[in-house]
């Protein structure tokens, strides 16, 4: 029988529930256990494809396709497993299901409430996971904090699954701030004892309190919460600050958190295999150099917008044993007149990531001929690969009108086009072109040396592509095309031959990079960028 784990925070967000739900996931699956992971979003948007990533972050996608929440990136990067359409559920989702459901007669004439009809939606979402992952363990992270009134129908099903499943099946971990206060300098565990008694209010007593604090408790602080929390003392677990997000899972291993849900499960606890990621942390905290990447975007005022982005950047930075420095770059304030070469003083690669809209890309443009023209070494991602031809078919083949009709709907030179698919869809959400694709890469090419196959599949997210009209014009002032989608003829991937290190890609390889094995793109780009 699949193990649930469910993972809620107290007293404020951003405590780290999704990299808690991910080091528990690692450490149980170096125990050799097979684990699934899984988030719910309590928002009414169906998906977070729609939503601005100032308010979101970044959107990431799965290889089949789901737009989904920031934290699925760090579940992958965690566990090194490709997660799915069950991975991202929201309450959107949910109630999309039961109304569809409603408008086809499905409930007979009932009337349809929250409970039983969204809260059997719930569950059912929590089974499909582990039914069709076949996972030992499935890992839930509920998103919001306890006392939201939008997330009261997800608790109250997980309350309904440890009713259904018993306490042998099901494990509430709840992430709590004990917060350090100046002046009186002492830690305070009221916080934690009110969260819980909202969590209890709604039926649900935690059977692990992971603490978020900026130092390790004492043995008198974790006694005062085992007592007013009903909790053994060992189930509570320091989660104290960290510079590298990667020792985290170590710090849980050495409080035995792993063994705590063994334990509660009934299930052998083999000895983690932990020695890969061991190797990580020594090598992170041990970086000799350090490298200035210019990430140029329109985004960048929230880092999460581009979180995959810097931390593949960072993957890429730990094999070359490169501490990358990232200079966040707005590409709307590159419009005018500025400097560049003091912009770009100490800059040894540039990178410009993905992005919708028009405003901010003259800026990227500008950075991306700086580039070029300056010979520092060059990636650009989905948006910034269209951006990288519009910048060489204007500056180089002398197309000056070159733009993309994203942009320019009227453009007389297209070279960024809609899909032909595309044109005559009107919803914005769910309609682009996702997930996995196959590219078919030109032997002789920096890509082709980067990947060393002919065949691979990349993630895709995005609507516009390259307009192979303008192919033979661009390939004569030497371009080269060296990834194309076959079945679609469409351009997967531009490079410049002459140019030290400058590939772009429609696709996001920032989504496949992992800490202990990053991507070649980047590999490629570090590399370059660090000689």
């Amino acid at each position: 029988m699949t193990k649930y784990v469910f993972v809620t925070g107290g007293v404020v967000s951003g405590l780290g529930k999704g990299i808690t739900a991910s080091s528990l996931a690692l450490l149980l699956k170096s125990r050799g256990y097979k684990v699934f992971m899984q988030k719910f979003d309590p928002y009414i948007n169906v998906d977070p494809g729609t939503m601005s990533p100032f308010q979101h972050g970044e959107v990431f996608v799965t290889a089949d396709g789901s737009e989904t929440d920031l934290d699925l990136g760090h579940y992958e990067r965690f566990i090194d497993e490709e997660l799915n359409y069950t991975s991202n559920i929201t309450t959107g989702k949910i109630y999309k299901t039961v109304i569809e459901k409603e408008r086809r007669g499905d409930y007979l004439g009932a009337t349809v409430q929250i409970v039983p009809h969204i809260t059997n939606e719930i569950k059912n979402k929590v089974y499909e996971a582990g039914i069709t992952s076949g996972a030992d363990i499935v890992i839930t992270e509920i998103g919001g904090t306890i006392g939201d009134i939008e997330s009261q129908s997800f608790i109250e099903s997980l309350r309904q699954i440890r009713n259904e499943k018993g306490k042998d099946n099901v494990l509430f971990v709840h992430t709590t701030l004990v917060p350090f206060i100046y002046g009186s300098d002492e830690l305070k565990t009221k916080p934690t004892q009110h969260s819980v008694i909202e969590l209890r209010s709604l039926g649900i007593q935690p059977d692990m309190i992971v603490t978020r604090s900026p130092i390790v408790l004492d043995d008198h602080l974790k006694s005062k919460i085992a007592l007013y929390c009903s909790i053994p003392k060992e189930n509570i677990i320091d989660s104290v600050d960290v510079k590298n997000i990667y020792q985290i899972p170590i710090n849980y291993y050495e409080q035995g958190a792993d063994e705590i849900i063994l334990k509660q499960f009934g299930m052998k606890a083999p000895k983690a295999n932990l020695k890969e990621w061991k190797k990580l942390i020594e090598t992170t905290d041990n970086l000799s150099k350090e490298i200035e990447i210019a990430l140029v975007g329109k985004y960048v005022e929230l880092h999460d917008a581009y979180l995959s982005v810097a931390e593949s950047l960072r993957h890429a930075g730990y094999k070359y044993n490169v501490r990358i420095n990232i200079n966040w770059v707005d590409s709307e304030k590159l419009e005018g007149n500025v400097d560049l070469k003091k912009v770009f003083k100490n800059t040894k690669g540039i990178i410009v990531p993905g992005g919708f809209g028009q405003r901010g890309v003259e800026g990227m443009i500008k950075a991306i001929k700086y580039a070029r023209e300056n010979d520092i070494p060059f990636l650009g991602i989905c948006l910034g690969m269209q951006l990288a031809v519009i910048e060489f078919a204007r500056n180089v083949c002398g197309i000056t009108e070159a733009n993309s009709r994203e942009f320019d709907n009227l453009c007389s030179e297209p070279i960024i086009d809609l899909m032909a698919e595309q044109k005559n869809i009107i919803n914005m959400g769910g309609t682009l072109r996702l997930g996995n694709y196959d590219c078919k890469i030109k032997k002789g090419t920096l890509a082709y040396e980067d990947y060393k196959s002919e065949c691979i599949k990349e993630r895709h997210r995005h609507r516009y592509e390259f307009n192979n009209k303008y192919k033979d014009i661009l390939e004569e002032n030497g371009m080269v095309f060296s990834g194309i989608n076959e079945a679609s003829d469409l351009v997967e991937m531009v490079e410049l031959p002459n140019r030290k290190h400058f590939i772009a890609c429609q696709f996001h390889p920032e989504f496949k990079s992992r800490p202990t094995k990053c991507h070649p793109l980047f590999d490629s780009f570090i590399k370059s960028s660090s000689k």
